[in-house]
């Protein structure tokens, strides 16, 4: 398969189609992926979004935001939105995101990571540890929260 892997700040025209692709996975507003992605854009922030593109299609994608709706604010900045389409998933797609993810930040200073999660066993074949737990905002249960140093 011919995936390409990419920075929004390298395919800036992206910007409309990943706020909606990621506003359809995960039901947050268009406009709150929007901001972010301006701001990283803008280059008010370094906090990135990542993408998996196949013949010009979004595919999987992930972002990097201040906190990812948990009650553990102190524990920034956050991997969000991880996603990959069903019909992509178990060829490494997530874990190639996730990699160049943590690349990208770390190459600008920004370590530790943090991410929320349900998922176990993932998450730790990409050097991820479990961290504690959190409270989602509006979620009846914890989740898993997750560290990358």
């Amino acid at each position: 398969m011919d995936y390409q892997y990419k920075t929004l700040r390298e395919r800036p025209e992206l910007k409309e189609a990943a706020a909606s692709w990621f506003h359809s996975k995960w039901h947050v507003p268009k406009e709150a992926y929007l901001a972010c992605m301006d701001a990283y854009l803008n280059r008010e922030t370094e906090y990135g979004w990542y993408l998996c593109l196949r013949n010009g299609r979004i595919i999987g994608g992930m972002g990097v935001i201040e906190n990812d709706f948990h009650d553990r604010k102190d524990l920034s900045p956050n991997v969000c939105a991880v996603y990959t389409e069903e019909a992509f998933r178990g060829r490494g797609i997530a874990g190639h995101l996730l990699n160049m993810t943590v690349g990208d930040m770390r190459s600008k200073g920004i370590t530790p990571l943090y991410l929320v999660t349900d998922h176990t066993g993932f998450y730790e074949r990409y050097g991820w540890e479990f961290y504690c737990m959190a409270q989602g905002d509006g979620e009846p249960e914890p989740s898993r929260l997750y560290i990358h140093r």
